[in-house]
């Protein structure tokens, strides 16, 4: 097949009629949903952005010669990471890099796992031949995936098999002739059930020891396999128009509790069963977390970028550009841009080859972004809503501006510098929706906690930083030789 279009994408959703909830009711068609149907609309406008931009977007497969997406490309040059770069920033561009899940993330995982798939053949060969074809299954058929990562917050005390009730957390139930039975509830699965399949990632935020092999898991199957549901929290998309909720109406992903009730999964979809040695090494070992980082900070480029532009047009839009204060707040915005960028560019200037031909980027440079922008981001948005100040208040919505009565009044009375009343105010909700909604909220969370919790990430980046020793001895020389010198003037 290769690449899908939008409409191929909608028409799957529609016959896979996945096992969705929402508001407490099961959704009858998730593409007809008023919670759901925006963000729908929006990732079919990626597929369809596949074939309108064919040169940037599509690729020739390997192995069927027919067109696929350009973001499930193994590079395996310079050249190769950039154009695949390039086609991850082509679909951030369309939401202003708010679509934190869009398809390219999950697509750059199946890669690096399908070509360095030897770490699973440590337990049984299958498991890295299973690994090898799903990435050609996904990258042929153009999947779309959601995934789960974590466990249950029950008691983070302790491990998943000290809890009071262990099989909360999804578990192996079963290993049989056609496959294996799993059971229990993982964490978040973010587009969950408007996407083709889930994967199930080895979690590692905690690293499991042999009593958590039940837990140590990675498979992927279908959103619609029996057993399965997914649980969507509240939608953020309120079924307003785009003028009152320029990104929630369009970007709202949603994220959800997924629920495995003894669920069947054929052994050809299973990668890791039972071992939690493998579970813990496979994001580093097979580099899927170097080409998933790469993605991300590729995506967060274009986010900061979007978020300059709404700083700059708020600026612009009451006249406040000319203040000290302001064009400093603007200063850093351009200074996070710029360090992103250098991040980005020495991550593939300085790739290499790994040992399966994969052009890998410079992790250094990855894990030093994606440990600083959940950092950082915190701060664009309050530059952005100190900037809009009450202004980010002072909102009315669309229908406001077409009544008869006072219509007129606030389009006068909300003008701005160079703006009428209804567009400062259209340019000021975009503000509002990116910083002080729920969704502006939920997109603040979610940055800060993408990768993990912070504080633990930075505790690993310390442990693993490679030039301490190495600084440490020069800090080490550099008072030694001022103690020589003091020695040899007091024997002067």
């Amino acid at each position: 097949m290769g690449a899908k279009t939008g409409k191929d994408y909608i028409e799957r959703l529609k016959k896979a009629n996945n096992n969705v909830y929402i508001h407490g009711d099961r959704v009858k068609d998730v593409t007809e949903h008023p919670a759901l149907k925006g963000v729908i609309h929006s990732m079919a406008h990626l597929y369809d952005l596949q074939f309108d931009q064919p040169k940037k977007m599509l690729y020739t497969s390997p192995t069927t010669g027919n067109p696929v997406g350009m973001t499930f490309l193994q590079p395996t040059t310079v050249e190769d990471l950039i154009k695949r770069r390039e086609a991850i920033q082509e679909w951030a561009l369309t939401s202003g890099g708010m679509m934190g899940r869009s398809p390219d993330y999950l697509n750059a995982e199946v890669m690096a796992m399908g070509v360095s798939n030897e770490l699973f053949a440590e337990a049984d060969p299958m498991f890295a031949e299973n690994a090898r074809k799903y990435y050609e299954y996904a990258r042929e058929n153009d999947i779309s995936l959601t995934h789960t990562l974590i466990h249950p917050q029950v008691n983070r005390a302790k491990a998943q098999y000290e809890q009071k009730d262990a099989n909360v957390a999804l578990h192996l139930v079963e290993k049989n002739e056609a496959g294996i039975i799993v059971d229990g509830i993982r964490l978040l699965a973010t587009q969950g059930g408007i996407t083709d399949e889930i994967l199930v990632f080895p979690s590692t935020v905690k690293k499991a020891g042999e009593l958590d092999d039940p837990y140590s898991l990675a498979f992927a199957i279908p959103n619609n396999t029996p057993g399965l549901k997914f649980i969507s929290r509240e939608s953020f998309d309120y079924g307003k128009n785009a003028y009152d909720h320029p990104l929630s109406s369009r970007f709202e992903e949603g994220d959800a509790i997924v629920s495995f009730d003894h669920v069947f999964v054929p052994w050809e979809r299973v990668f890791v069963c039972g071992n939690s040695s493998i579970c813990n090494r496979t994001f580093r070992e097979t580099n899927a977390v170097v080409h998933m980082a790469h993605q991300v900070v590729a995506k967060n480029v274009i986010k900061t970028e979007f978020v300059l532009g709404v700083a700059l047009s708020v600026m612009d839009a009451i006249g406040i550009d000319q203040f000290q204060h302001v064009k400093d707040k603007g200063t850093e915005i351009m200074l996070t841009i710029e360090a992103m960028k250098s991040h980005l560019y020495r991550a593939e200037h300085n790739a290499k080859l790994d040992k399966w031909g994969t052009m890998t980027p410079d992790y250094e440079a990855l894990d030093a972004a994606r440990n600083w922008f959940p950092r950082i981001y915190p701060r664009l948005v309050e530059i952005l809503r100190v900037l809009g100040a009450s202004g980010l208040m002072g909102i009315p919505t669309h229908a406001d501006f077409h009544n008869e009565e006072i219509g007129s009044i606030i389009n006068r009375g909300l003008q701005g510098k160079n703006l009428e009343g209804y567009e400062r105010v259209q340019l000021f909700r975009l503000a509002w929706d990116l910083t002080m909604s729920a969704f502006g909220s939920r997109q603040m969370h979610y940055e800060y906690y993408f990768f993990g919790d912070p504080v633990r990430m930075g505790m690993t980046y310390f442990d693993n930083y490679g030039a301490k020793e190495e600084l440490k001895e020069r800090v080490s020389q550099f008072l030694s030789k001022g103690t020589d010198a003091k020695a040899s003037f007091l024997n002067v």
